[in-house]
């Protein structure tokens, strides 16, 4: 069976593409046939040859080892630094719901396991003109269990609690929370922890220090996560 897991976080910049990447090497490196997928990706660079290249594709690809052609990974490529909603309305191309679920399903039929990172925060519009898609949209069409990505610093207490209501209400399935930046023995990331899972009722599955290069997960463990009605 093919399985997927979605990745998304408490806002921009907490580091989910490298969260994403650890998660897909693990999976790679431990012997699974394992894809990446963004739907959306902004602020990107051109090449010589003024291609547009999917930065978070191409940063997953090279901390993975991933074989994946990079042209695969992201269906829509936007040059600015906004959300996709904005980027598109100047550089046209904008989202399609049905176009990222088929490249979505192809990757699904080549690959055993597809891990999809979300853009910018979970309230993220996609999409915003005739058509209104936001990032809950994306998730609920792939109907993807979520894992948060959450920076362990001052105030994400309240960015993972407001993360998790807005899940909640949205009804996307959450997995687990796994904090970026962590400092193992610091105590007040210690009882960020210990709060974010009394509240929310969600477990911290992982913590990730700045310049890990695995995570404490198994690959066993994020096959689970990705399995409905499984847990780890």
């Amino acid at each position: 069976m093919n399985k997927g897991l979605f990745i998304t976080g408490t806002g921009t910049d907490i580091g989910k593409t490298y969260v994403t990447a650890l998660l897909v090497k693990k999976l790679h490196d431990s012997g699974y046939d394992t894809a990446y997928f963004k739907a959306a990706v902004s602020g990107n660079r051109r090449d010589d040859m003024g291609r547009l290249i999917p930065g978070d594709a191409a940063y997953v690809k090279e901390i993975s080892g991933i074989s994946q052609p990079i042209d695969s990974m992201c269906p829509y490529v936007y040059e600015a630094a906004v959300s996709p909603h904005l980027a598109s309305r100047t550089e046209g191309s904008p989202v399609e719901i049905a176009t990222v679920k088929t490249q979505y399903e192809k990757l699904c039929k080549k690959y055993k396991y597809v891990i999809c990172e979300g853009s910018g925060g979970i309230v993220c519009p996609i999409r915003y003109d005739d058509k209104k898609i936001m990032l809950e949209d994306i998730i609920n069409t792939l109907d993807l269990p979520a894992v948060i990505v959450a920076d362990a610093g001052l105030g994400t207490i309240n960015s993972v609690v407001l993360t998790c209501e807005y899940m909640k209400t949205h009804g996307l399935e959450k997995r687990g929370i796994i904090f970026n930046n962590f400092h193992k023995g610091d105590a007040m990331e210690e009882d960020n922890k210990f709060m974010c899972e009394e509240i929310t009722g969600i477990p911290v599955i992982a913590c990730v220090a700045e310049n890990d290069k695995d995570i404490s997960l198994s690959a066993e463990d994020i096959i689970k996560l990705s399995e409905r009605g499984e847990g780890i």
